[in-house]
């Protein structure tokens, strides 16, 4: 038998923001003591994905996550560094003060803050992104890592 919360009839314990401001944490309780968190985020205007194909469609945050989750999600540590990554790409994507992005945009705004947070997550993302067939494919970004960081 499942049972379901009732958001309406529960009281916020606790409030805090997150480190870079975009997002409210709440920590609630229900009537019955049960307690969840939840999360709210700035509402950022419409922004439409010109795929590969051509095709558009409205980007979709959760779809990036899942996309990040599957290809990377097991070099972090919890799904709140995973979030962390999206959010940072995001922020990018709405940066660019613009209504349309391209898919190439979204991978590279993905790799961007990969780069900074997690090496081998970024090498792995990027051998999907940019679609590595040999392993010079490998050498070539690792050595442009290398670079980087002197």
């Amino acid at each position: 038998m499942e049972r379901k919360l009732k958001i309406g009839n529960s009281k916020v314990l606790e409030s805090r923001e997150t480190v870079d401001g975009t997002m409210i944490r709440r920590r609630r309780e229900t009537p019955d003591g049960r307690r969840f968190t939840t999360y709210e985020r700035i509402e950022m205007p419409p922004l439409t994905v010109l795929k590969r194909s051509g095709n558009k469609e409205i980007f979709d945050r959760d779809k990036l996550l899942l996309a990040v989750r599957r290809s990377v999600g097991k070099f972090f540590n919890s799904e709140l560094e995973v979030e962390d990554v999206v959010d940072r790409a995001s922020n990018i994507l709405f940066g660019y003060n613009t209504d349309q992005v391209t898919s190439k945009q979204i991978g590279e705004a993905v790799l961007d803050v990969l780069a900074e947070v997690n090496e081998v997550a970024y090498v792995r993302f990027a051998s999907v992104f940019r679609e590595f067939k040999t392993l010079e494919d490998f050498e070539n970004i690792l050595r442009e890592q290398k670079k980087k960081k002197r």
